[in-house]
């Protein structure tokens, strides 16, 4: 049990479930005030489902556009693009309909709005480089709403990862204020999440419960949550895997990637997993979601001289009490069929010097539990999971 600490609690007001996103989205508007609402969403719930004609139906007059050419990697361009759009809407509300990505988007597009941000050179102010522990941004006037089509759970965190595309470079934006005001889980906008996104996205979720479990900095509030959110995830994901229409089994998912991502809302600082996640994502083109699986078997083994008590719990939420947690993940990411290794998403070990190199700065490398003193210690870890 830890012994002293801090816990924080998030600038959000509710997680609405059980209710129809559109339904729950038009009772959201009415509660706020909004009156002029900009969605962000994903271009495959807005051209191969209704989804998003319904959620426009149901705001009525109060819907003022829709974007949904969303890059990927959330990248400052874009985000400065869509602010002056949304302000030119005269938008007070900004709604994510999709992934992590629409979703970050959304949180960065908030900031941009209130500086009037225009351009790429704009964000130069604001990242959270290391060592940096507030928010240079001002408040936003204009807050968000989440609703999520994956697993991620980086609706539940006041950051927003965003890619400066003049130097590959993957960044940390945060404020208190760019938590979404609210979070909408509707298990129906999820059926068209391709499997390999839904997977991927849902060890993203447990990355976050993981490093918040075996960090210095966590809270006892934060550790059994987290616990309780991995051992409901997985059996969530591994229920979808065998019958993916199952709505109960993608609520159940929903629900674990809530409680697996409670660390974030704490804001309890993430290791070298997110770290290095970020290298292989911002510089490397490496999809997020495939980040987690192929990092985090050689991390636990790395960590855990540190991390021993987390990672028999940890062992017993993933299903293998007494055993490893490091095989027990590695073998639950190979049921989902995801790739295990860097190679298997083409990271060689041409390309451990430039990721050490990166990693070596990065404020969640430098929170790991087990430090890392050099760039060669990095490598030696990327060996590991070469």
């Amino acid at each position: 049990m830890r012994k002293s600490g801090i816990h924080n609690f998030p600038a959000i007001d509710r997680v609405v479930y059980g209710k129809a996103a559109a339904d729950a989205l038009k009772d959201e508007a009415v509660r706020l005030g909004a009156k002029r609402v900009f969605l962000i969403v994903s271009r495959t719930l807005n051209t191969k489902t209704d989804e998003i004609e319904k959620i426009c139906r149901a705001l009525g007059d109060k819907h003022v556009a829709t974007f949904d050419g969303i890059a990927q990697h959330t990248t400052r361009k874009q985000a400065a693009e869509v602010a002056r759009q949304a302000n030119d809407a005269e938008a007070d509300l900004i709604v994510a309909v999709g992934g992590g990505s629409a979703i970050d988007l959304a949180k960065i597009v908030i900031m941009a709005m209130e500086h009037d941000i225009r351009d790429e050179a704009g964000f130069d102010p604001f990242p959270m480089g290391p060592g940096v522990n507030f928010s240079p941004f001002l408040s936003p006037t204009v807050r968000q709403i989440a609703v999520p089509s994956t697993l991620n759970g980086g609706e539940y965190n006041a950051a927003a990862l965003v890619t400066d595309e003049r130097h590959k470079l993957k960044q940390i934006f945060f404020h208190p204020q760019m938590m979404p005001l609210a979070i909408i889980l509707d298990p129906a906008l999820t059926l068209q999440t391709p499997s390999n996104l839904w997977m991927g996205s849902g060890t993203r979720s447990m990355d976050h419960g993981i490093e918040a479990l075996c960090s210095p900095a966590g809270t006892p509030l934060a550790d059994e949550v987290v616990l309780a959110g991995i051992r409901i995830l997985r059996e969530g994901m591994l229920r979808t895997l065998q019958q993916p229409d199952d709505l109960e089994a993608r609520r159940q998912s929903q629900y674990g990637s809530w409680l697996a991502s409670y660390g974030l809302q704490a804001r309890v600082p993430m290791g070298a997993s997110h770290g290095i996640g970020h290298v292989l994502g911002g510089t490397f083109e490496v999809p997020h979601y495939y980040c987690t699986p192929v990092i985090m078997p050689s991390l636990l083994r790395y960590n855990k001289p540190f991390t021993e008590e987390a990672q028999k719990r940890l062992a017993t939420a993933l299903g293998a009490p007494g055993g490893d947690a490091a095989d027990a993940f590695a073998a639950f990411t190979r049921a989902l069929g995801l790739p295990g290794r860097l190679a298997d998403v083409g990271i060689g070990e041409g390309k451990f010097d430039q990721i050490s190199k990166i990693a070596i700065n990065h404020r969640f490398v430098q929170a790991n539990p087990r430090p890392f003193k050099n760039e060669a210690e990095i490598i030696d870890l990327l060996r590991m999971a070469a």
